[in-house]
């Protein structure tokens, strides 16, 4: 379609600002961006959309329409949500290089524009296969019920003889094309694969699609690039370990560019999706991101119960309630320490806590995850599985797992200045055991950091392992360490009676629940806390804290 086009549209509210001898320009697909420097995501022929946030002075606008200018951009679209007026230098810089400027009317959505251009290039470029496409576009939009990206991976099938898969960052299947005859579906290891070549492809800045081979096909991976969540990010390592991408069985460079353009826009059509289910989970982060502050605050356990009841419809929905809860910590780092890796990990949490043989986008829709400083926290729920008259049995995850089904392609994408770590905790029965299933999933994830390798996991099994050193710990030393810890302890049940060492060990070997502890020892509750904030107050320990529960376990154990 043409640029001039766009100006005879007046849905799409936009306005020129410039460039009128140069509207005859063919716009062959859309960008919405907020770097600085976008060329790597440029091919020739977008229409550039932009919020102007990478502008913090005049001389950015002169850089960044050179930069456009030399991609062969066909026109550029400022938004006018967050500005008053398209500024000056903008206007005079988009002059110089014969560039197209348009202003968009703060009541248009830049996804407006982008739906209009897809659709009409599409029309253009690809006649009835584009309209096709564009049929099915409100149903992928329209939400789960429209059938999501399913529906147009099937019509590349059917109508371009195409097979196709969404797949996340790890190489989990979330939608995929199905062909009558097509055959087997995608592997799991070859989805890991596809997923591993296209973080490193990613990382070295190469523009899609990649073209790779894995296990003896040939697929093109084309990458999903959310508008929102590209246009906030300023460094690709924001965004990297949580972006989708299609992979499609077939070699794009041997395709025409009518078929090209078309691919290009059903990814922009699952741009789209994305964006819905991100905007989806804000609401999820939240009252995760409450949860957590209750839970670090030490906030009475009944306080905590009565949170998740009132949020259990949208962190569990159709589950009802979670007899059981695991908390998973995650810590990504980057070299240079410039790019924030609390929000990186709470994406990447969002799409791994997902069992690798689960497909579609929904289940990590039961995945609540908050972020606090570089580390994010997720709360798992657990329901438990009847097995006859038998005990209920708790499928819980495990860290083994996690690392098995991650690591590969992950450390493909934090290629050699990122590192990513993991923790586990065991499964908890209530929001009772919270605090402590969250102190034990970061002491893991210290274990984990620890070792070396790009992706490390630790799991609560390995927590125990301290055990098999005692016996090479010196006679003095452990003299000396129980004697600490312990002595004043037993002193005071020699002068009062008060059975301190009995309830420290019960105690520690309830995990610390109080409810457990006090029916053990025959105790009322008060009682129980009385005691256990004298243990306290006479060695100067914190019992809600791993590491001080760890230090009296092994005083026990050596005394």
């Amino acid at each position: 379609m043409r640029l001039r086009a766009l100006l005879e549209t007046d849905a799409l509210g936009l306005r020129l600002l410039g460039g009128e001898d140069e509207l005859d320009r063919t716009v062959r697909g859309v960008m919405t961006t907020d770097l600085r420097d976008p060329s790597r995501y440029l091919s020739g022929g977008e229409l550039v959309l932009t919020g102007l946030a990478w502008r913090r002075e005049p001389a950015d606008s002169e850089r960044f329409v050179r930069i456009l200018t030399a991609a062969g951009v066909a026109g550029l679209a400022a938004g006018e949500a967050e500005i008053a007026s398209t500024p000056d230098d903008l206007i005079e810089a988009c002059a110089r290089h014969r560039m197209p400027l348009f202003s968009v009317n703060e009541k248009v959505s830049f996804a407006s524009i982008t739906e209009h251009v897809v659709r009409q290039v599409s029309g253009e470029r690809a006649g009835d296969l584009a309209a096709v496409v564009d049929r099915h576009r409100r149903l992928m939009t329209g939400g789960p019920a429209g059938g999501g990206p399913e529906v147009v991976l099937d019509l590349l099938g059917s109508d371009l003889d195409l097979r196709a898969w969404l797949l996340s960052p790890t190489g989990r299947q979330i939608a995929g094309s199905s062909l009558a005859d097509a055959g087997p579906g995608l592997p799991a290891a070859a989805g890991a694969a596809l997923a591993g070549e296209h973080l490193a492809a990613s990382r070295t800045g190469r523009r899609g699609p990649h073209r790779v081979t894995v296990a003896g096909s040939t697929y093109s991976l084309f990458p999903i690039r959310s508008s929102g969540r590209a246009a906030s990010a300023r460094d690709v390592r924001e965004t990297v370990l949580s972006d989708w991408l299609l992979a499609v069985e077939a070699d794009a460079g041997e395709w025409p560019e009518e078929r090209l353009d078309l691919l290009h826009g059903v990814t922009q059509l699952i741009a789209v999706e994305r964006d819905r289910r991100d905007a989806a989970r804000t609401v999820r982060r939240r009252l995760a991101q409450e949860v957590l502050e209750l839970v670090q605050a030490g906030a009475a356990p009944a306080e905590i119960a009565a949170r998740l009841r009132v949020a259990a419809p949208v962190l569990l929905p159709g589950l009802g309630t979670a007899p059981h809860w695991q908390v998973v910590v995650a810590r990504v780092e980057w070299e240079g320490g410039d790019i924030p890796g609390g929000p990186v990990a709470q994406a990447l949490l969002e799409e791994v806590l997902v069992d690798p043989d689960a497909s579609g986008p929904e289940p990590s829709d039961r995945i609540a995850v908050a972020h606090t400083g570089d580390e994010a926290v997720a709360l798992v729920p657990l329901p438990a599985l009847l097995t006859g008259a038998e005990e209920p049995t708790v499928p819980s995850l495990h860290a083994d797992t996690l690392l098995t089904a991650v690591r590969d392609p992950l450390a493909q994408g934090l290629a050699d200045d990122g590192r990513l770590t993991f923790g586990v905790s065991a499964a908890v029965h209530s929001a009772e055991g919270l605090r402590g299933a969250l102190e034990e999933a970061r002491h893991a994830r210290r274990v984990a950091a620890a070792r070396p390798g790009r992706v490390c996991a630790a799991g609560h099994q390995e927590l125990a392992s301290h055990v098999l050193l005692l016996p090479f710990v010196p006679d003095d030393v452990r003299r000396a360490f129980t004697a600490r810890l312990l002595d004043p302890l037993r002193d005071y049940d020699r002068r009062h009676r008060a059975e301190l060492i009995p309830t420290l060990e019960a105690f520690l070997d309830c995990d610390g629940s109080w409810t457990r502890c006090a029916t053990r020892l025959h105790l009322h509750v008060n009682t129980l806390r009385y005691r256990v904030g004298r243990i306290e107050q006479l060695t100067g320990r914190d019992l809600s804290r791993l590491e001080d529960k760890l230090d009296f376990f092994l005083a026990l154990r050596m005394s």
